[in-house]
């Protein structure tokens, strides 16, 4: 493969198809997969990565805000899109687009059916979001009969799914939390499935929730991380291929005498002759300041340079004095050995924030 010559994010959609069949074999053949797309796919691109996964038939996909439907509507997916967390400005958009609410609260539930009224809607597929002990978005278990009530005189809307969002199915130390959410989200689908006439999807387990919970799979589960490579466990990320890695070149290099500085604030002074490299990538590309002053490193020839100073906006630099390279080298800044979540635990980070940070600016390069 050629070297790069610019600052480029690398995606394998091999490595895409390659975790997805591993999910799948996570879960039975009659249980629906969704694919969480938001984020522009983790920081990826949402548009690639979905019409790969449609193509690798996929049930449906979901993403944050209806923006993101649209685009990938724009772009030819045809596939249910479940929007995760709606705006009631956006409610019309949602359905002249073919997109499926979550409705998390009263509130929403009565303005999406108004809107949908006026848009002469009938059975209009929405899906209803139940708290169980993440307490960010959903209803309340006391909400099911209020909700019936509501249902049952109105025929816009029909229940697509009912759903919960699990809080902590990473931490196997947390598993009597995880069991009771997930009872408590069985006790309130009961409930609901007996007051309406029809059966709708049932999703619970995320990524964390696939690998460690196959006896709360329902008949839907939902994957994000773990489609982009990573398992949330030292053990499951073996099984599974990051897609994504962020590669520069070294612009420029100099040498740093004893008692100079460099970068702004001189945030590095050299207590000795140090060669360094300047790269073309600063937190205007998702490298963020917490990095720097040899926190944080990148892979030039197989060997580790600590980032040092301050990370500009464009450039970072980086400690060359024990590394054999000359300018217009490759670099490797997350991508083979040192993953993402590597990178992200210098700064106490996850790989979810280094990933969906990069910048849209920062070229996309296919592998395909």
């Amino acid at each position: 493969m050629s070297k790069v010559q610019e600052t480029i994010l690398e995606i394998d959609l091999k490595a895409l198809s390659h975790n997805y069949k591993h999910l799948k074999s996570k879960i039975q053949p009659k249980t629906k997969f969704l694919a969480v797309v938001k984020a522009f796919a983790y920081g990826s691109d949402a548009i690639e990565v979905a019409k790969h996964l449609q193509n690798l038939d996929v049930d449906s996909f979901a993403v944050a805000y209806v923006n993101e439907g649209v685009a990938l509507r724009d772009a030819g997916i045809t596939k249910p899109i479940l929007v995760l967390h709606p705006q009631p400005i956006h409610f019309k958009t949602i359905i002249e687009r073919c997109l499926e609410p979550s409705i998390y609260s009263l509130k929403i539930l009565k303005e999406f059916i108004n809107v949908a009224s006026k848009e002469k809607q009938q059975k209009y597929p929405i899906h209803i979001k139940f708290n169980t002990g993440l307490n960010r978005l959903g209803f309340n278990a006391e909400k099911v009969d209020e909700i019936i009530t509501i249902l049952q005189k109105t025929e816009t809307i029909k229940i697509a799914s009912i759903f919960s969002h699990l809080a902590a199915s990473e931490d196997l130390n947390e598993k009597e939390f995880t069991l009771n959410q997930m009872n408590k989200f069985k006790a309130i689908a009961e409930r609901f499935i007996e007051q309406i006439s029809y059966q709708p999807v049932l999703h619970i387990c995320n990524t964390s929730g696939i690998l460690n919970y196959p006896e709360a799979h329902f008949n839907m589960v939902r994957s994000g991380i773990g489609l982009y490579g990573f398992g949330n466990s030292e053990k499951e990320n073996k099984n599974l291929l990051p897609i994504a890695s962020l590669k520069t070149i070294i612009s420029q290099i100099h040498i740093i005498k004893k008692g100079e500085s460099l970068g702004y604030n001189r945030a590095f002074t050299a207590n000795k002759t140090t060669k360094t490299a300047t790269l073309p990538i600063g937190h205007a590309d998702g490298i963020g300041r917490q990095y720097g002053n040899k926190i944080g490193f990148v892979t030039i020839n197989n060997k580790k340079a600590p980032i040092v100073g301050n990370v500009c906006m464009d450039m970072i630099m980086v400690d060359i004095t024990n590394i054999d390279c000359k300018e217009g080298d490759e670099v490797i800044v997350f991508g083979g050995i040192t993953t993402a979540e590597t990178l992200a635990k210098e700064t106490n980070s996850i790989s979810y924030e280094l990933l969906t940070a990069i910048s849209q600016r920062v070229k996309r390069v296919f592998r395909r």
